[in-house]
C-alpha cells in the first residue's frame, strides 16, 4: 500500500482565517450554531438543498456535525463552516461550503454552498469559494474543481462566476429536483493547466 496517496494521510487544517471570517470543519457541540443558521434559512434553502426540506431539531443539528466531523476526518467528504464572531465575540455560522464528490485518484472535487438567509449579501460565500478553490488546487493537489448547480438558481449560478469559475455547459434532465422533477444541472470548473497553473 502506497501511503503517500491513502487520503487519510493528508495533513488538513481544520480552521483556515480568511479575513473577515474562518472556514472551519464541523465539530462536535457545533449543533446549536448550525440549528441557528438551517432554521433562519430553510424556506430559502428548501427549493435546492434535499437536506433543508423541513428545520431540523437541536439534536438533529448536532448529530449531523458529528456525522460531518466524522466523514471530515476520514476525508471522504470536506465540509466547512463559514464562521464569523458575533459582535460579542461568540462564533455565528453564516453559511456552508467544501469539497464533496471527491475522487481522489484524479485528485477531483466539488464545491458546494449555501448562505444564512438573515445575513444579507456581502459576497462572503463567493470569498469562501476561492479560498476552498485555492485549498483544492494548492494543498490537495486538484486536476479539476467544479460547481454544480440547478438551472434555475441564479444565486449560485452568480456565486460561481464571481469566484472565477468557467462555464462549461448543461447537463439536461440529469438529475431530480427536491420534489421529484427532472432538472437540468449547469457545470463550471476550474482546471489545472487552463484556469490554474501548471
Amino acid at each position: 500500500m502506497d501511503t503517500k496517496t491513502e487520503p487519510l494521510m493528508i495533513d488538513l487544517p481544520a480552521e483556515i482565517p480568511a479575513g473577515r471570517f474562518v472556514l472551519r470543519a464541523p465539530r462536535p457541540g457545533d449543533g446549536a450554531l448550525l440549528n441557528a443558521a438551517v432554521c433562519a434559512s430553510i424556506a430559502a434553502l428548501r427549493p435546492w438543498m434535499p437536506w433543508a426540506q423541513q428545520a431540523p431539531t437541536l439534536a438533529e443539528s448536532e448529530l449531523e456535525c458529528r456525522r460531518m466531523a466524522a466523514r471530515f476526518a476520514r476525508r471522504e467528504d470536506l465540509p466547512l463552516f463559514i464562521v464569523e464572531p458575533d459582535p460579542d465575540g461568540a462564533e455565528r455560522i453564516v453559511g456552508g461550503t467544501g469539497l464533496h464528490r471527491i475522487d481522489w485518484s484524479v485528485p477531483r472535487f466539488e464545491i458546494g454552498y449555501w448562505r444564512r438567509s438573515d445575513d444579507g449579501r456581502r459576497g462572503m460565500v463567493a470569498e469562501a469559494v476561492r479560498y476552498v478553490n485555492r485549498l483544492a488546487f494548492d494543498q490537495l493537489g486538484a486536476q479539476r474543481v467544479e460547481i454544480r448547480m440547478d438551472s434555475r438558481n441564479a444565486a449560485s449560478r452568480r456565486v460561481a462566476e464571481r469566484a472565477g469559475f468557467t462555464f462549461e455547459g448543461l447537463l439536461r434532465r440529469d438529475m431530480l429536483t427536491v420534489d421529484g422533477k427532472p432538472r437540468d444541472t449547469l457545470v463550471y470548473s476550474r482546471v489545472r493547466g487552463v484556469e490554474e497553473p501548471t
